[in-house]
């Protein structure tokens, strides 16, 4: 790849001046929302809001159809579940989920929560079989080392592709526990909801929030869901995706997903290639 390429001169003449965004050609596009205020009270109150049938039935139905054969087998463990089959690494064998990564309704809470230029952290889908016992209760960025109390450095969402009830495996959250330090684990006197919601709603909730898949007490009845995880754009993503999706995939999808998979920047250079910026390369790769 040629380095002589034309760009303009900016002049650093503070070290905070390395910490804005610095591009002359590929500037950040993120940030374009406003949050509904009802959603932004409900999640800051209880650590997650749900929006009922955001998207429609017909959606839904397309979703299940694209992902069914898609599914592998039921999980190697109790956390991701002996009766429970999921699918990785969406983005790479269908487009049919990509509306619910970019949802407004999402973006908007994540513009408030992160900072621009976040990432996606997680796409999957979940089918949560009959006879699936209770996740074990977690947080989200648990896998980020730093201490409790402190504001969220990832978020979630879990779209309801078939409808959620507290019998087929609706997932369980602990309102308010995202505000929990790390001394504090839950017990059997915390209140317990399960977020059931129609077919086309989805759950997004803080990643210091306390919750976990519910127990699949139905004889015939799956669930299916679509989570799309969000990180900040300096930590790593749960799934590297600019190698899971090739280059051909990355040029069909739209600037926001684009950029949340990877082909960005975090001021000054956190996320480059070859000191340039990555959307260069993928101008460049067939």
């Amino acid at each position: 790849m040629p380095r002589n390429v034309s760009r303009e001169t900016v002049q650093i003449e503070r070290v905070e001046d390395l910490y804005r965004d610095l591009a002359t050609t590929h500037r950040s596009t993120a940030g374009a929302g406003i949050a509904d205020e009802a959603d932004a009270a409900a999640f800051d109150r209880d650590g997650y809001v749900v929006v009922e049938r955001l998207i429609p039935k017909q959606a839904c139905a397309d979703i299940a159809t694209a992902v069914d054969p898609l599914l592998g087998p039921v999980g190697r463990n109790t956390f991701e579940g002996i009766h429970t089959q999921r699918a990785y690494s969406l983005l790479a064998k269908t487009r049919a989920c990509d509306a619910l990564v970019e949802h407004p309704r999402v973006l908007a809470l994540l513009d408030r929560l992160l900072m621009p230029n976040y990432l996606l952290s997680q796409l999957q889908a979940i089918r949560i079989g009959p006879g699936e016992t209770a996740q074990l209760l977690h947080f989200d960025d648990g896998m980020y080392p730093v201490p409790r109390p402190r504001a969220p450095l990832s978020a979630a969402t879990i779209w309801a592709i078939t409808d959620f009830t507290a019998d087929n495996g609706a997932t369980v959250v602990i309102p308010g526990s995202q505000r929990w330090d790390d001394n504090r684990q839950p017990t059997d006197a915390d209140a317990r909801v399960s977020v059931e919601m129609p077919a086309g709603s989805v759950v997004f909730f803080a990643g210091t929030l306390w919750h976990g898949g519910g127990a699949n007490r139905t004889v015939d009845e799956s669930r299916l869901a679509i989570t799309a995880q969000y990180c900040q754009p300096w930590l790593r993503p749960q799934e590297a995706f600019t190698l899971s999706t090739p280059p051909a995939i990355v040029k069909t999808v739209s600037e926001p997903l684009r950029r949340m998979i990877g082909y960005s920047i975090h001021p000054p250079f956190m996320g480059m290639v070859d000191g340039m910026h990555p959307k260069r390369i993928l101008e460049t790769l067939r």
